[in-house]
């Protein structure tokens, strides 16, 4: 498999997902803003939608939509325990968890990111992250992980983004339990793994 990724964007759920399945992969860098690969290939040939992650198979085909792609990744090494098996309440559980952290954490940072977002809409931005933040903060100050069960791939899609609350200089101290979060999947060796290949970490 093949997985095209930026450094800290949202690819980098898929490519945590990799590292925890142990499963062989490659990996080459989009330039978003040339939309070209490390290789020069033109990425919008490659990918109409444009954006990061996609992921190549084995047979040609092409994945995308991260929430799509770390499920399939799970399935693919059950033993490893990344999803609850498909057809059961705990597998629902996170989907609901993929879909809200895809519909308010990962889109709610997307002003953020854009210098040329009005300061007013700026702030209206984060007042409704911050609002989400409130929300999921005591979710996760009785259990090290999203669901029950343990550790899943959910987990490190909400480490990708609340990890970009660092380059933002977003402060957690607010939300200590989120901190805790942010600290615990740091240490994870795949999340490490990750961080590493994409130049993130020394």
């Amino acid at each position: 498999m093949l997985l095209y990724f930026t450094p800290g964007a949202c690819s980098l759920s898929v490519h945590i997902a990799l590292q925890e399945s142990g499963l062989p992969f490659e990996r080459e860098r989009v330039d978003l803003k040339q939309h070209r690969t490390a290789s020069g290939e033109d990425y919008f040939a490659l990918n109409a939608k444009g954006y990061v992650p996609a992921l190549r198979l084995d047979d040609g085909s092409l994945l995308t939509e991260g929430a799509a792609i770390v499920q399939y990744i799970a399935d693919l090494v059950p033993e490893r325990g990344l999803a609850p098996s498909t057809g059961s309440m705990a597998r629902v559980r996170l989907q609901e968890w993929l879909s809200f952290i895809g519909s308010e954490i990962h889109k709610g940072f997307g002003p953020l990111w854009n210098p040329l977002v009005p300061a007013e809409t700026r702030s209206a931005a984060e007042a409704r992250l911050y609002h989400w933040f409130d929300w999921l903060a005591p979710q996760l100050a009785t259990r090290p992980y999203l669901l029950e069960g343990g550790y899943s791939v959910a987990d490190g899609y909400l480490f990708t983004c609340l990890n970009w609350c660092n380059f933002l200089q977003l402060s957690l101290d607010k939300w200590p339990s989120l901190q805790a979060y942010l600290t615990r999947m740091s240490e994870r060796p795949a999340v490490q793994a990750a961080l590493r290949a994409e130049g993130l970490k020394a």
